[in-house]
């Protein structure tokens, strides 16, 4: 949370923008001084605001913030590096949504492994109408993913972002395994 911080300096101390009969004064002085400690702080925040919207840069109080206005919520026990690439990719994700590419590259910001899809759908058309469909009789997706530690894997956000991403009436199956 942004607030006071103790010691901080003005950089720009408010007395030396006043008249010099002022600035000579003690009284004066010490009671300007008074606005350099409150909104040091501030100005501080201020000076550097363009780096609180770069999520690899953002202090982590307000990266939660920032995930909130891409729509997306993070979870309490990922590493910071996981939370800001996820907060940093958000956008490009929505972009592939409802893709294999899209699943994967999502996928792969929130195990950190290489993913695999395996898609039984197809598309496909002939000028022949008496043509076989494309793709297998019952649709499946099956997921591998491949991590150094699979016990790291949060399945349960894995297996929720997989059930979001496919068509409803199609069964899946994901698997974590090592390289």
């Amino acid at each position: 949370m942004r607030g006071m911080v103790t010691g901080m300096a003005n950089a720009s101390p408010f007395i030396r923008m006043l008249p010099a009969v002022y600035q000579e004064d003690p009284f004066t002085d010490r009671f300007v001084g008074g606005f350099d400690d409150v909104l040091a702080p501030v100005l501080s925040t201020l000076d550097c605001l363009v780096y609180y919207f770069d999520p690899y840069l953002a202090p982590e109080d307000f990266l939660e913030w920032i995930a909130d206005w891409v729509g997306i919520s993070l979870e309490e026990g990922w590493p910071i590096e996981r939370r800001r690439a996820v907060v940093a990719t958000a956008v490009e994700m929505y972009r592939m949504r409802g893709t294999v590419a899209g699943l994967r590259a999502n996928l792969q910001v929130l195990t950190g492994g290489r993913v695999e899809i395996a898609d039984s759908g197809g598309v496909g058309w002939s000028k022949n109408p008496d043509a076989g469909m494309p793709g297998e009789a019952s649709p499946r997706l099956a997921v591998r993913i491949r991590v150094h530690d699979p016990s790291t894997v949060p399945m349960d956000l894995v297996d929720s972002a997989v059930a979001a991403a496919k068509p409803a009436h199609v069964v899946h199956r994901v698997e974590v395994d090592r390289p």
